[in-house]
């Protein structure tokens, strides 16, 4: 089992900048928990502890009108909004954080079996954004009782356009090389959006509505590590990771 993140004491925080141009989690996003699954043997006991911020005044979020299906409308008490861009005292949620470089050559742990589920929601996808790793199954599960379409855009896998016309439909799709930033939609809803990144390793995680995330199991070593937000581009940081404990960064969005 991991060890429980060690006290910062002796670390340094590094502000990660430079680079630029989603509510619920996957099954396998670590989050703030930082617990892998248990398919997933881990290659080391180290961690990465980190925090997402955001400085200046976020950009307003468009509103989605859902006139046209009352079956979503009902589950918001206001009008809904399309959340691009989702700061809670100035964090940052929705922002993918995966190892980039770094890894020792070959040391991929184990394949994982358990599915990463992917929901639609109240006419939006549920997480916002996600990572799985090749060949990695994502459950698409349709909560509303609506007809919703599911495409997907790679420029690398092959991609797919399934209907589910009904609620509690449940399809399964897996995709078989590594591939950032691939976009998901609804032809049915054209506000609905989300992205999948498709990793050759389980070293990833993604900011929650606190900003905080944690990417665990690692052997010791120097990593460069990339955080992709939607909208808000690429930031990047190099670090260095003890062979036990967690290794702080924060990553910084905004003005």
């Amino acid at each position: 089992m991991r060890p429980p993140i060690a006290a910062l004491l002796g670390l340094f925080a590094i502000t990660a900048c430079g680079g630029g141009g989603g509510e619920r989690r996957g099954g396998n996003q670590t989050g703030a928990s930082g617990a892998l699954p248990a398919t997933a043997a881990p290659l080391g006991r180290a961690s990465i502890a980190g925090t997402v911020t955001f400085k200046g005044v976020a950009p307003a979020n468009p509103s989605i009108d859902m006139s046209e299906e009352p079956g979503c409308k009902v589950k918001y008490s206001m009008k809904p909004h399309d959340p691009v861009v989702t700061v809670r005292d100035g964090k940052l949620a929705d922002v993918l954080v995966y190892v980039k470089t770094g890894l020792p050559a070959g040391a991929t742990p184990p394949a994982r079996t358990d599915p990463v589920t992917l929901e639609q929601d109240g006419c939006l996808y549920h997480p916002r954004v996600f990572a799985v790793m090749v060949n990695e199954p994502i459950k698409i599960v349709n909560a509303d009782p609506v007809l919703h379409n599911i495409k997907a855009v790679p420029t690398v896998n092959r991609g797919f356009n399934i209907s589910q016309p009904t609620k509690g439909m449940e399809t399964e799709r897996a995709f078989s090389q590594p591939e950032s930033a691939m976009p998901l939609e609804c032809n049915v809803h054209g506000w609905m959006h989300a992205w999948v990144f498709v990793l050759p390793h389980p070293y990833f995680a993604v900011s929650g509505a606190d900003g905080t995330f944690a990417i665990t199991g690692l052997p010791a070593g120097t990593y460069t590590l990339e955080a992709w937000h939607q909208k808000l581009g690429t930031r990047t940081v190099t670090l260095t990771v003890p062979a036990t404990g967690a290794a702080p960064v924060v990553f910084s969005f905004g003005g």
